[in-house]
């Protein structure tokens, strides 16, 4: 394989044991069969910043590195893994996917295979299931996994078309309807998928007895995707039409006998309450006759299951649509324009004198108020980050940080908010930058979403902290930038009027 066709592993987690799972299987493949090798392993730690145990990887023989997202989802996740790499090509594998013997090899093929107008090349899935009984409804819902289109728990993408439509939207918080809208944006300006020749197994994953009514959550994610593409976006899609039309009809029925029954109806609410029943039955069985027989291993358990949540379904799909329907209808084509640009301090704004703690001292950067007035005045907040490690290490009090911030504020100009992490760098605090903690406060605080910001500061560490919590990075180098800072970037400015002019091109009057 040549160069052009060099590639990058993300894998967006949660924790789960079976992570250590998918890399020992990976680390076993027949590299040398292959001929290639990732150029990188990104794993995408998306539990809540307050998980305090780390997440330890076994060894790996590549570079890999962990990047914290917070918890915002499998979408937001793998947009900070692939931004965190350089590679043409970047291959995203779920944590609970196994990679076969010949894994490999068959992704280096598909990977060479691929025509100069294929985005994606995706796995062939394959759901083992229990011998000896029928599946489960949990089960054949992880099945269908097999014949689905542009599941993205094995599918490798051309970096470059990721970048044309800029990533997955991050607006879909879970593992549900985020590849399929990514599939529509791409083939929408002018890509191909393909099912590639590669294999790979997606056991199934241990469940309790509320998953199936958990997972009806996607049914707001339903709502967004037809705010984006429109009343016929499962036939684009290619998903089917699911049972969300006779839950309308369950709820209505159970809704007209409770009503009827409290205004004194009795034939109106025997009529309707009998309705509901007949559907929520008919559902039950639906969902049963497929699963385990009397006598099976699980079976009174799992028709125990299919009983109960078969009333509850209805209820909760058409709930969360309806508030997905409120949330999301006047979505906009995704990558919203930013609301809000944070600025790092030491080096961006001001000149950076090390451990300053001396107000006196603050020196702007030649433009620097003249950028952020231009943004106040196009109703883009503007926000400060900044690691001043000096308090953690006894060279700086807290109050000696804010004098220096108030009078940053007073030559330039308020900032809407400022965030400042005091830990140094051995703390692995989630608020020191190049992690997103800062980041994802200070959009917050400004009441915007974290992909409706951007960062710009003057180090990787700036440019990482954006990549992480989903923001747009600009980099403006100064001494203090290493090259291969430069180099990664995807945003470089060569000053702060050309960095703004990037992200807020309405602010400088650019077009």
């Amino acid at each position: 394989m040549t160069e052009p066709f060099s590639w990058s592993v993300v894998v967006p987690t949660v924790g789960r044991p079976s992570l250590d799972v998918l890399l020992t299987s990976l680390v076993e493949q027949d590299w040398a069969a292959a001929g290639t090798q990732p150029s990188a392993v990104i794993v995408c730690d998306d539990r809540p910043f307050s998980a305090t145990l780390p997440l330890v990887l076994p060894e790996l023989p590549w570079p890999s590195r962990v990047v914290r997202t917070g918890g915002r989802g499998p979408a937001a996740a793998r947009n900070a893994g692939w931004r965190s790499t350089t590679t043409p090509w970047v291959a995203f594998l779920d944590d609970d996917v196994v990679l076969p013997a010949r894994w490999a090899p068959a992704l280096a093929r598909d990977l060479d295979a691929a025509a100069p107008d294929v985005a994606g090349t995706q796995a062939r899935l394959h759901v083992p299931l229990p011998p000896g009984r029928r599946p489960t409804d949990w089960e054949r819902s992880t099945a269908g996994l097999e014949g689905a289109r542009w599941a993205t728990a094995d599918m490798a993408f051309r970096r470059s078309s990721l970048e044309q439509v800029r990533g997955f939207d991050e607006r879909f918080p879970r593992a549900y309807r985020e590849d399929a809208d990514l599939a529509l944006r791409l083939r929408q300006a002018g890509w191909r998928l393909v099912r590639g020749t590669r294999t790979t197994h997606h056991p199934v994953r241990p469940a309790d007895d509320r998953v199936s009514v958990r997972v009806q959550a996607g049914a707001a994610d339903d709502a967004l995707m037809r705010a984006l593409h429109g009343p016929a976006w499962r036939t684009l899609a290619g998903t089917g039409r699911g049972r969300f039309r006779w839950h309308v009809a369950t709820v209505a029925a159970a809704t007209v006998g409770v009503v009827a029954a409290v205004a004194g109806r009795p034939r109106t609410t025997t009529a309707a309450l009998g309705a509901w029943a007949l559907l929520t039955a008919d559902f039950a069985g639906r969902r049963i006759a497929p699963g385990p027989r009397p006598g099976e291993p699980g079976a009174a358990a799992e028709w125990r299951r299919m009983a109960w949540t078969s009333a509850v379904i209805p209820f909760a799909a058409v709930g969360h649509r309806i508030r997905g329907t409120a949330a999301h209808r006047q979505a906009a084509p995704w990558r919203p324009a930013p609301r809000a640009v944070l600025f790092d301090r030491d080096g961006t704004l001001i000149r950076d004198v090390p451990y300053n703690g001396d107000p006196s001292r603050v020196d702007p950067i030649p433009g620097a108020g003249e950028s952020l007035l231009a943004l106040r005045e196009a109703n883009v907040a503007v926000g400060l980050v900044t690691n001043q490690s000096g308090v953690a290490r006894g060279l700086l009090s807290r109050a000696q940080v804010d004098a220096v911030n108030d009078r940053v504020a007073e030559l330039l100009g308020p900032f809407d908010t400022v965030q400042v992490c005091p830990h140094g760098p051995e703390s692995a605090c989630p608020c020191r930058k190049p992690a997103a903690g800062m980041v994802l406060r200070a959009a917050y605080e400004l009441g915007v979403a974290p992909w409706e910001c951007a960062v710009v500061g003057d180090i990787g560490a700036d440019v990482d902290a954006a990549l992480a919590a989903g923001a747009r990075a600009v980099l403006v180098p100064t001494e203090a930038t290493r090259p291969e800072e430069v180099r990664a970037a995807e945003l470089v400015a060569a000053d702060l009027r050309e960095a703004i002019s990037l992200v807020v091109p309405a602010a400088t009057g650019a077009r």
